[in-house]
């Protein structure tokens, strides 16, 4: 009967509280505060605690099934799970959303399951290199959108994401990303970042949460207290931030305080050390040795930083649980009740759930929190005050009246129109050409301007680059032959050579995630052609053979513009700050084909450097500086620093 009166108080709250779905805005206000304390005083301890858990099915296995397989479709299994520990919310990923479609009645019946409170749905739709949405619009990404300057470009872009996850009936974003990206080795960052200036950074990520809110979807900021200056991937090692508490003020933390002065819904955590804050050390599960707790498993940082010195009191959710920073040197059950400990509110993908056999995985973290909470480890205070933010989030953004919001038809419908639509393609377009950089054009090189029957050479890492540049150039220059050739993991050899002899023009796309180069005397060696420096290798020795016969050449750096240093030589050369090319019949980024505009000039760039440029050969300097880049048309700097 307990359960019964519960639900009966959530109705009469929604009713009294929460603006009806037809009539409410990105603004509605919490109820009143003594709605949500009288919902969580009825909720159980167990039902509590689920509030707090948040695990993926990105992946399941049927009895009948031989292996796990994308989760595409809600089954009975999943949705006693739900109901089985109360939990508050679910993550998606690219295996489960495949579809529009697909997608709608799957978070449909994500959120029937959940038979007391809606869930939580969410996902990583960052825009750029981190897309989950099979069929949604994937935007040019933060890096573009800092090249571009511009606060109606990162506002759009949040729109954008909001409109089309609304429409898949996803209420939370894991976005903006607020990480200043001050190293060029970072291998987890990059592009995905607006800039190395925190206030540019903050700018924008502000837009674009505005952006996000305005369609009722929750944002993120991420990845507290920040992920810029690593240059260890948190998915495979732990990372550390060596600077002193008032340079991390200064720049690190810089933009998640304007974050959260500004309204931010949630604050996503970084496993990432910061000895400034929390020197603590504990004993590594993997190999014995004393590690450095992680901002995510420190008090100091979730509670004593952010919440007491920074002053949030939105939602605090952990980055994924299973990520090896964490699962490598703490175990599953150990990490979640620290977490919680430390002060978040949300453990994400506590536990490895992908069969009903695997169901034990969260059926011990879920067990390991009551205990801790129990025996006194975790105050019952601290639980209700972490599942009232959840619940005033949850009624914040209208997800508590979820399942009052239409039929499923209707959302169907409305998500067709909406998803992947032509507007949006158009925007996205827009914003990619604004952001593409011109960083060298001597002797006027650019743009290309190929007769008819001249060829056109495209090299580039992989086939989905090269099938977007040459779509692009068949496009706009219908009377030429094009060529293609990959180069991932190839060296430059004879037949390479012979496609250059035979071409006018040669587009050659650099992808470097982290440059390593060999430099020997302050000069890169163009000797060496290990197959393990292909990245760099190749398209240099492309470049200086191509200008050597004085054939027409452009190099367009594909992700990380700090690639181009490879290059001080080339004549032409571009940053697009995205790499996705051309698969299963659509463009997965528009950067590419905004490049290629720019090379054959159908586009003008009115891109800038958002970050420096490191010198290769003169280590210390700076080969191009934040806010450079080139009016391709008088080949004079343009004159664009600042948030626009």
């Amino acid at each position: 009967m307990k359960g019964f009166f519960r639900y009966a108080l959530i109705a009469v709250l929604l009713a009294s509280a929460v603006i009806h779905p037809d009539t409410r805005t990105a603004e509605a206000k919490h109820p009143p505060g003594h709605s949500v304390k009288q919902l969580v005083n009825s909720m159980t301890l167990e039902e509590k605690i689920g509030q707090m858990l948040m695990p993926d099915f990105r992946n399941w296995k049927k009895k009948e099934d031989s292996s796990a397989k994308g989760l595409t479709e809600m089954n009975n299994e999943i949705a006693g799970i739900i109901q089985k520990y109360h939990l508050g919310g679910v993550i998606l990923f690219a295996e489960n959303v495949t579809g529009t479609e697909q997608t709608v009645r799957l978070t449909d019946g994500l959120q029937k399951a959940s038979r007391g409170i809606p869930l939580f749905i969410t996902i990583d739709q960052e825009g750029g290199i981190v897309t989950r949405l099979e069929s949604g619009t994937n935007l040019p990404g933060n890096m573009a959108i800092g090249a571009s300057k511009s606060a109606k470009n990162a506002y759009r872009s949040g729109n954008i994401i909001g409109k089309e996850l609304a429409a898949l009936g996803i209420n939370v974003n894991f976005s903006p990303v607020l990480d200043v990206n001050n190293n060029p080795g970072n291998p987890v960052i990059g592009v995905r970042s607006y800039s190395s200036k925190p206030e540019l950074a903050a700018g924008l990520g502000i837009q674009a949460m505005k952006g996000l809110q305005k369609e009722n979807i929750a944002a993120t900021a991420k990845h507290f207290p920040g992920h810029g200056d690593t240059s260890v991937d948190s998915h495979y090692g732990l990372p550390l931030v060596p600077h002193d508490q008032e340079r991390l003020k200064r720049v690190e933390l810089y933009p998640f305080k304007q974050a959260i002065d500004a309204g931010i819904d949630m604050i996503m955590t970084a496993h990432v050390q910061f000895p400034a804050i929390d020197d603590t050390t504990y004993k590594s599960k993997k190999d014995g040795q004393d590690i450095m707790v992680p901002a995510t498993l420190s008090k100091k940082v979730m509670t004593d930083l952010l919440r007491k010195n920074l002053g949030f009191d939105g939602v605090v959710v952990t980055d994924a649980l299973n990520m090896k920073a964490i699962s490598d040197n703490f175990g599953r059950e150990e990490a979640v009740v620290m977490a919680v400990k430390a002060g978040v509110d949300i453990a994400l993908m506590p536990a490895e759930v992908t069969s009903l056999e695997t169901e034990k995985n969260l059926a011990n973290v879920y067990e390991a929190l009551l205990k801790a909470v129990r025996q006194g480890n975790i105050p019952i205070e601290q639980i209700n005050r972490s599942v009232e933010r959840i619940l005033s989030l949850k009624s914040k953004r209208g997800i508590l009246d979820d399942n009052s919001s239409g039929s499923l038809q209707k959302k169907i419908k409305h998500a067709l129109k909406t998803v992947g639509n032509h507007k949006h393609a158009k925007a996205e377009m827009k914003m990619a050409k604004e952001g593409v950089t011109v960083l060298k054009n001597d002797d006027r090189t650019l743009p290309f301007k190929p007769k008819k029957g001249d060829t056109i050479l495209i090299l580039a890492p992989y086939e989905d680059q090269t099938k977007a540049m040459s779509k692009t150039v068949r496009r706009i220059k219908k009377t030429a032959v094009v060529k293609e050739y990959q180069f991932a993991e190839k060296v430059f050899n004879q037949d390479v050579q012979k496609l250059i002899d035979e071409a006018d023009y040669i587009v050659t796309g650099s992808y470097v995630v982290k440059n390593d180069p060999v430099v020997n005397d302050g000069v890169i060696d163009d000797t060496i052609q290990d197959s393990s420096k292909w990245a760099t290798a190749f398209p240099r020795a492309a470049m200086l053979y191509a200008q050597a016969k004085q054939k027409k050449f452009a190099l367009m750096s594909l992700r990380n513009p700090y690639d181009t240093a490879n290059f001080e030589e080339a004549k032409a050369v571009i940053a697009v700050y995205g790499f996705k090319g051309y698969t299963n019949g659509r463009f997965r980024q528009p950067n590419i084909p905004a490049g290629v505009e720019v090379i054959f000039g159908k586009a003008r760039p009115k891109g800038t450097l958002p970050v420096d440029i490191p010198s290769v050969t003169k280590p210390g300097n700076t080969l191009y500086e934040y806010g450079y880049g080139l009016n391709i048309k008088n080949g004079k700097p343009l004159k664009q620093e600042g948030l626009q």
